[in-house]
Order: structure tokens, then sequence, then C-alpha cells
């Protein structure tokens, strides 16, 4: 299976989503279930049933997040020197010409991914035009409402 690059504070989230699930729901599922199964038939035990749902979903996420961490490939954002040009991990400010309007984004790994929050996914449209460019390059982005064209700012590792 492919390496899927992930930042270390991505890499981190995720560790503690996993631990969370082990350590808090995962037992939390356990006695609901146990507790369910005292009430009797089974069958009709709509509590029995919906725990256990709950267990399928928990142990699924837990898989999910295991077999994520197992193929990233972390990188340091911060040991990076790509001399200036945007690359994975990159933390941009852009001026874009059609809205007046200048943003920060960083391109992050899918599951990082938060537009609200100015991270934006590597295999995004936005990140892949992004990738390359310099201090003072445009970029020209295809959307559904058309292209948009930002001015890489400045280009930071953090």
């Amino acid at each position: 299976m492919n390496k899927v690059p992930l930042t270390v504070r991505g890499a981190e989230k995720l560790r503690e989503e996993l631990k969370r699930l082990k350590s808090v729901e995962r037992p939390k599922i356990i006695k609901a279930i146990a507790t369910a199964r005292e009430h009797g038939d089974l069958k009709e035990n709509a509590e029995y049933h919906a725990a256990r749902e709950q267990q399928s979903f928990i142990e699924g996420r837990i898989k999910e997040i295991e077999g994520k961490l197992s193929h990233a490939q972390i990188i340091d954002v911060t040991t990076l020197n790509a001399g200036g040009r945007v690359v994975f991990g990159a933390t941009v400010d852009v001026y874009e010409e059609e809205t007046d309007e200048e943003h920060t984004f960083q391109i992050v790994g899918e599951d990082e991914a938060d537009i609200a929050a100015g991270l934006i996914s590597v295999s995004s449209p936005m990140a892949r035009a992004l990738i390359g460019k310099s201090e003072g390059d445009t970029a020209v982005v295809d959307t559904p409402k058309g292209e948009r064209h930002l001015e890489v700012l400045e280009v930071r590792y953090e």
C-alpha cells in the first residue's frame, strides 16, 4: 500500500483519538453490552443491539486509524527546506484576485483537512495548483464557479 503523507500534528491527533477509543470508548461499550445482556432476551433487547452496533463502529474506527498510522509518512514541516516553494505541510499566504482577499492555507493530509481552519488536503485542486509555486507566483485553480487566481505572498514551514 502507498504511503500517505501526514503532518506531525495530524499523526498526533489520530494517536490521541486511537488512545481515547481504546481506553475510554471500548471499555464503556463493553460495560453497556454486559448491562444490556442482564436484561434477558437478546432478540428484543434494543439496548443490546444499539450497544453492539456502537461496538462495531468503534472497532471499525480503531482498525481504520491503525491502518492509516501504519501507512503514514509523517512529515515534520519545521525541518523542511524547500527553498521557498510550496510543498506538503507548508503554510501559504495567498492573495485572491477575484475577491480581493488574502487567505492562509496549510497543505495537509486528507484526514487532516478542514477548510474552515485553513487546512487544505494535498489532493485538493487548490493544493495541487499551489504545490511547486514560490513567492510572487500565481496559481490558477479551476473551480465549478470558474478560475480562481491566487498569488503566493509568503511560504512558511511551521
